[in-house]
């Protein structure tokens, strides 16, 4: 049962009042609900709670919250609808200590502070989870598995030396020993600076270095214990040492600092509103510094009473000189002793990259999406189509409520598979069709059964047995396969695609082509920034391009031209027309498309009129003075046309303003910074209900596809904009105070690539499951008639959508669970067709087994999607309370059902999932889950927009950006340089560092460059002469700058959106942007550093396992 994990000691050794459940002045938060989660009937999300709290002004925001006292109260609603699974935590657990014991300390008592954290961070390390004795390991490296256990004494509390160490002589411990202690713990309780600036980053980590001989937990404390030596090495590293102090773990002086008291809401004064609670008995305020921030209850030392906060004055009080006590100087803690991704994925690269990763075995792990390698498909689909949150689903319900690792398939039926894959085999059998199950209607596939010499198969799904067609007949061999088996794409492969016959097509009619319609905004804002111009401008290149079914030269999809501003223009571009003919309509309120034959044409028989018309609309507009527009009957003039010609397609609208000019649809501007942080901020993400979202239902029963260019210079309500895109499939690009100088580039990338990409249209899917479990809820650009229909006007390469699956029953481990995904869909050229992509995964009734099978970016994929819907329906302080708290409780069922015993005070992470809280850390400091009034509300809409369409690599990069240094790399080979982690430690002043989320793009510049590297880049002299609005690199021709260029291309090419190129210089004030993609440093708009977090969750954890 034991197994790898990762494990960590953090501070505290004991459980903590006032801090698990903030008793103290706070009374019961809100009741959390939990989504992403497992059991009961699936409902809306609960309503939050009346009088929710308003965080004060400096609250930043995405902090994990308080937990609740009721963490555990079996039924606390969760999502609005599971109760909770864990068991009432007993007193104390096998994990967790007793909470008090007698003996009493004197001062008041702080919440364990970062520094400790750090102290105990640095004795992270990787284990092996053997069962045997604990050893001390070796040094660590940086994230390699190793065992790492520690001496008896170390685990839980330590030994007490003699001598001095009493408890008054806590505070003594502080300087050295603590690492935050000393200079950097300037001023008043660490909240400020220290915190400030990059979360226990430089210098201000303070803590020991993970590594040598120390045990991973630095010596801490040994001489500097200023009193015997407290063990030396072996003192338990990992606890620090300090707990014999009287204090938690690590003592005395407890540093007292704001520094992870609750969460870790980096930065801000009291996370929670409310009075501060009184510290039981010892000092009431200590003095300055000494006790944590106002609003944290003071915590239980270790026997009872409060534990010595520092005494100014004392050595250890604030300003910190190392106060009389001898010893050598602190390392630094060394943030790779904490799990890293960068290590992960090049461990993962390196043991798995290159290979061919074959599909025949049940619920095998795929290598991470980060992971070069050539998928061979012989009986499961690839990864590249599905991905799963774990590959071992648990056999019951309750298993699966116990751990609460939420079971979900993320799907992207039409990915793009590169050159050494082979495409799809298409099945065609003729006028019958594919063959199906009769009673679940599943399609055949590997996992029929067929028996009876091949007369009859035995369904996969519902075990029906179901009679074989007399054409389909085949013989079977020995071993009880068809003789068949390997001709037949859909008997031995786990993804192909069947020709749909008419009974699969509207109104028993093969479909015709799909076309485009491209709908030009020429409103004074577009016509004066040079836009229409460059639309038309690249058009005429564009067009030859349109996608073409394989082995088809000519593109078969049709093309129509609108511009609009109040009224819309149509344009007669018919082949036999000399000059293109303009209709006007003005009636906005009954939209009609007034021709039908000659708007929607063949590019290649109408090039010259189309060509001549994209010459005259900058002109024909360059006098406009109109800067109203309208935007529903745009899309409702798409639809007509669409209806008329009884097509599907799709609408290029590129539109810079909010509608205002009457028509229906017409918005107001309800942006309003004052709801932020309040329960009605959930109406910013809202889309305005009435005519959107019937147009949206519209769309997707026509087929009609809207993809949404903006270019907004103020607020446009893109929550509301945005809603039609969102539910037909369809995407929204954004460019802000769009210049064609400097975002033309950007813009006229993302348009080739959406025009081109591979799609299609009037789509309906199903995902089919064996019995035992279903799919019930679906994430994604997608429209949901009922319960099991996932309606999408179009679907193309680059869109996923999530779907989480709940038992029914139990499942078992022999047969394992099977899902099968059919995609119904129009091809570019007008074909109907099938596309079927299978899966089956292990079922275990081993926890460990769940755990081990997990695969993180899945897992975060899910949590994304399943957060930015929540925040429509529930305050943003509850998301994130749910994040943590689910957090939490999956890696505390980890630890006490898979770990290995060991000391309460030890972070233990499954191996699987030992990233996973720098993901969600991440993810609550994204722009949806902040509640800042710095950011704008339609950057935040547009991003959860954004998340919602997202496959695994987009969520894994969005989430923890690429930070690669280029200053060093070895021009001569073609090989990318390899990423470092995602944080300012890793910035250098004479580097030159490149980011890129898949989104935005930064070249960062040290300010310490040398010269010769700014002269091959950029042609200067130095990094003074750099202007300012740089967003191309100059094409030198030399080794450095060939290859910097080379791989910035190669990124925006291989992202599904194209991504604009900054250049900032260290100490720049656009450098702030650029810091907030540091996702293991504190959140600008505020949010935990990674390793405040980690701190945060492992209190949690224990507080949960106690």
């Amino acid at each position: 049962m034991s197994q790898q994990g990762y494990v960590a000691a953090p501070p505290y050794s004991q459980a903590q009042p006032g801090i698990g459940g903030y008793q103290g002045g706070f009374g019961g938060g809100p009741a959390q609900p939990l989504y992403g989660h497992y059991g009961g009937q699936p409902q809306g999300f609960a309503a939050p709670p009346a009088g929710m709290m308003k965080s004060p002004v400096s609250s930043a925001a995405g902090m994990p919250p308080p937990t609740v006292s009721n963490q555990y109260n079996p039924n606390v609603q969760q999502n609005g609808a599971h109760p909770q699974r864990y068991p009432a935590p007993q007193a104390a657990s096998a994990y967790g200590q007793p909470l008090q014991s007698p003996y009493n300390s004197m001062a008041s008592m702080a919440p364990p502070p970062a520094q400790q954290l750090t102290n105990q961070m640095s004795s992270m390390n990787l284990v092996n989870y053997a069962p045997g004795p604990m050893q001390s390991p070796p040094p660590p490296t940086s994230s390699v598995q190793q065992p790492f256990q520690t001496s008896p004494q170390a685990m839980g509390q330590q030994q007490m030396s003699p001598g001095p160490q009493s408890p008054h002589m806590s505070p003594q411990m502080s300087p050295q020993q603590s690492p935050m202690a000393g200079p950097q713990m300037g001023g008043p309780p660490m909240a400020g600076p220290q915190m400030g600036g990059p979360p226990m980053g430089g210098a201000q980590m303070g803590g020991p270095q993970m590594g040598g001989p120390q045990m991973g937990g630095p010596q801490m404390g040994g001489p500097q214990m200023g009193g015997p030596q407290m063990g030396g090495p072996q003192m338990g590293g990992p606890q620090m040492g300090g707990p014999q102090m009287g204090g938690p773990q690590m003592g005395g002086p407890q540093m007292g600092g704001p520094q992870m008291t609750g969460p870790p809401m980096a930065g801000m004064g009291r996370p929670f509103p409310g009075p501060p609670p009184p510290g039981p008995g010892g000092f009431h305020q200590p003095g300055p510094g000494a006790a944590g921030p106002p609003g944290y209850p003071q915590q239980a030392g270790q026997f009872g009473g409060n534990m010595a906060g520092p005494q100014p004055g004392m050595p250890g009080a604030f300003p910190g000189a190392p106060g009389g006590m001898a010893g050598p100087p602190q390392k630094k803690l060394d943030p790779d002793s904490i799990p890293s991704i960068t290590q992960v994925i090049e461990d993962d690269q390196v043991k798995r990259g290159g290979q061919v990763y074959s599909t025949n075995v049940r619920g095998q792990i795929p290598p991470l999406v980060t992971t070069d390698f050539t998928v061979q498909d012989q009986g499961n689909a690839s990864p590249r189509f599905m991905r799963c949150t774990t590959y071992s689903l648990p056999c019951t319900a309750d298993l699966a409520k116990q751990c609460q690792v939420p079971l979900a398939s993320i799907i992207k039926p039409l990915a793009n598979l590169p050159e050494t894959e082979t495409p799809l085999y298409v099945v065609n059998h003729g006028e019958t069709g594919p063959i199906r199950c009769n009673r679940c209607k599943a399609y055949m596939c590997p996992y029929m059964q067929f028996i009876d010499g091949g007369r009859r198969y035995q369904c996969g799904f519902c075990n029906c047995v179901n009679e074989v067609p007399v054409f389909y007949f085949q013989h079977l061999d020995h071993m009880g396969r068809r003789a068949d088996f390997y001709e037949r794409p859909e008997l031995s492969l786990g993804s192909y695609e069947f020709v749909a016959t008419l009974d699969y097509c509207k109104n028993n009619k093969p479909p015709n082509p799909p076309a485009y319609i491209f709908m030009i905004d020429v409103s004074y804002n577009n016509i004066k920034s040079g836009l229409v111009k460059l639309i038309c401008d690249e058009l005429k290149n564009l067009l030859d391009l349109l996608p073409s079914a394989e082995g088809v030269e000519a593109s078969a999809i049709k093309v129509g031209f609108v511009t609009y501003h109040k009224v819309l223009h149509f344009y007669n571009v018919k082949s036999a027309l000399a000059q293109p003919q303009m209709m006007v309509v003005s009636d906005t309120a009954e939209m009609f498309v007034p021709l039908l034959d000659g708007f929607l044409v063949n590019y290649q028989d109408s090039r010259a009129v189309i060509s001549n018309l994209l010459d005259q609309i900058p002109d024909m507009f360059a006098d406009t003075n109109e800067s109203e527009t309208v935007f529903v009957p745009v899309i409702q003039a798409g639809v007509e046309a669409f209806k008329a010609a009884e097509c599907s397609g799709k609408l290029f609208i590129f539109q810079s303003s909010m509608p205002t000019a009457e028509a229906p649809g017409k918005l107001k501007n309800r942006d309003d910074k004052k709801l932020v942080n309040t329960d009605k901020e959930k109406t910013l993400f809202q889309p305005q209900k009435g005519v959107y979202e019937q147009l949206s239902k519209e769309c997707v029963a026509q087929g009609c596809c809207v993809d949404l260019f903006l270019f907004p210079n103020q607020y446009m309500d893109i929550a509301t904009m945005a809603d039609v895109p969102s539910h037909t499939g369809g995407s929204v690009y954004k460019y802000n105070n769009f210049q064609v100088e400097t975002d033309g580039e950007h813009f006229l990338r993302d348009l080739r690539k959406d025009v081109q990409k591979s799609i299609g249209f009037d789509a309906i899917m199903r995902v089919r499951t064996s019995t035992g479990f279903r799919a019930t809820e679906f994430f994604g650009a997608i429209h949901m008639n009922n319960t099991t229909d996932i309606e999408m006007a179009a679907v193309d390469c680059d869109k996923a959508l999530t779907v989480e699956f709940k038992h029914d029953d139990t499942l078992s481990e022999e047969t394992g669970a099977h899902m099968q995904c059919a995609l119904l869909y129009t091809t570019i050229n007008g074909q109907r067709r099938l596309r079927i992509h299978n899966l089956s995964l292990n079922c275990s009734s081993q926890l460990s087994e769940l755990y081990k099978s997990c695969e993180t970016d899945s897992l975060i994929n899910f949590f994304s999607k399943s957060a930015c819907r929540a925040i429509l329906n529930q305050p943003l302080k509850t998301v994130r309370e749910i994040l943590v708290n689910q957090t939490a409780h999956m890696l505390a069922c980890y630890r006490k059902n898979c770990a290995s015993p060991s000391a309460a005070s030890q972070l233990i992470l499954p191996d699987a999932m030992k990233v996973f809280p720098v993901y969600i850390n991440s993810l609550m400091k994204t722009a949806p889950m902040v509640g800042s009034t710095e950011l704008s509300t339609d950057d935040r809409a547009h991003q959860r927009l954004l998340i919602m369409g997202m496959g695994v690599e987009e969520t894994q990069l969005l989430l923890y950006p690429r930070l690669t240094p280029l200053h060093n790399m070895d021009v001569s080979t073609k090989t990318h340089p390899a990423p470092v982690r995602c944080s300012e430690e890793r910035l250098t002043d004479s580097g030159m560092f490149l980011l890129e989320n898949g989104h935005s793009m930064f070249l960062w510049l040290g300010q310490a460059i040398p010269p010769e590297l700014v002269q091959n880049i950029f042609n200067l002299p130095s990094l003074a002469h750099l202007q300012g609005n740089m967003y191309a690199l100059p094409e030198l021709d030399n080794p450095l700058s060939n290859k910097v260029r080379a791989i910035i291309n190669d990124l925006i090419e291989k992202r599904p959106n194209s991504m604009k190129l900054h250049i900032v210089r260290q100490k720049d004030k656009p450098e702030m942007v650029f810091r907030q993609f540091l996702v293991e440093d504190k959140g600008l708009h505020g949010g935990a550093s990674y390793m405040d977090f980690l701190c945060y969750c492992h209190r949690e954890i224990r507080q949960l396992l106690t």
